[in-house]
């Protein structure tokens, strides 16, 4: 295998560990964030010709041009993305191991960094949370919330862990597995007066779509769904008053709007009526909403931390007397 002009794999990965050092890679970073090294000798307190001979040190070592200057300033070649990419991934692992060796210090194991969408009950993740306990001891966890797409581009990055969030076929999977944990059913939310007038009447699509609707993002799988919902009525998706993902703020906002309805999981519903005070209307309806499923990444070791909580989190999933709808969010 070949890479650059003539220079062995064998070559590059000698040159690597001889020569390569974390500030290459964060150097390289810069360069393709900011696309100036102008700007990059700035943030890094260097001269600009010092930012170019170390950019002509690093290429030198991977045998190849990494960035080409154009009008819109510097851009990645076709190999540098590769390198950037990987860069990315090792300054992530070394913070990891920085986050670990702290852990490790206070007391605990590990460190676990975890993202989670916001639909997704606190309760299935805390009790998990709470099991992962290797070799008896607590571990430390940082747990960023955020939509499915971006949480996996962070895996994949090296910046997280492992995800919980929805599967879905139309999601980029390279480099990463999933295992699906379980599947949500849908909950027709309002204030306790309104939901007290809609349950004294048959399900009413058009009726419904009057309402002030909270729905989710554009083009995300629950905004999807309730359009599905709407559309098999034969009717259009409604134009929602407030959109958000955030299951607090949709509690807020129901219970402080007379008119305002959404479509939330069954046991999201179940601790919006505990945490908020809403009410869920008692009507049943069918969606095909993707499960929530566990993801994490093919290549590398995982740790014995990541492998315990992934264990634990199954557990839960499919323990019965696990009580889920009682469970609170990460807000």
């Amino acid at each position: 295998m070949i890479w650059g002009k003539g220079l062995e794999t064998n070559d590059i990965a000698h040159r690597l560990v001889q020569r390569l050092k974390l500030r290459h890679l964060a150097l390289l970073i810069e360069i393709e964030r900011l696309g100036s090294l102008t700007k990059v000798a700035d943030l890094m307190a260097m001269s600009q010709p010092a930012v170019t001979q170390a950019l002509a040190e690093v290429e030198q070592v991977f045998g190849t041009a990494l960035f080409l200057r154009s009008s819109r300033g510097m851009e990645a070649t076709p190999q540098g993305q590769i390198v950037i990419s990987r860069a990315r991934a090792m300054v992530q692992d070394m913070e990891l191991l920085s986050l670990d060796l702290q852990a490790h210090s206070l007391g605990r194991q590990a460190h676990l960094r975890l993202g989670v969408i916001p639909l997704v009950s606190g309760k299935l993740v805390s009790t998990a949370l709470r099991a992962t306990r290797p070799q008896g001891q607590v571990v430390s966890v940082s747990i960023t919330e955020g939509l499915t797409e971006t949480l996996l581009e962070q895996l994949r990055d090296h910046a997280l862990d492992a995800v919980v969030a929805r599967s879905s076929p139309d999601l980029n999977m390279k480099g990463l597995r999933h295992e699906a944990l379980y599947a949500q059913q849908p909950r027709l939310i309002a204030s306790r007066e309104l939901a007290g007038r809609l349950g004294r009447r048959k399900l009413d699509w058009a009726q419904l779509q009057d309402l002030d609707w909270i729905l989710g993002p554009r083009n995300t799988p629950m905004r999807r769904q309730v359009a599905n919902l709407f559309l098999r009525a034969g009717l259009l998706e409604p134009v929602p008053s407030v959109e958000t993902s955030s299951p607090k703020l949709i509690g807020e906002l129901i219970v402080n709007h007379s008119r305002a309805v959404s479509v939330v999981p069954t046991e999201i519903a179940e601790e919006l009526v505990r945490v908020s005070g809403v009410a869920i209307v008692p009507y049943s309806f069918e969606w095909g909403l993707s499960p929530i499923a566990l993801f994490t990444r093919m290549a590398g070791q995982q740790r014995p931390v990541d492998k315990l909580f992934a264990q634990e989190l199954k557990r839960v999933c499919t323990d019965k007397t696990v009580p889920l709808e009682r469970g609170a969010f990460f807000y």
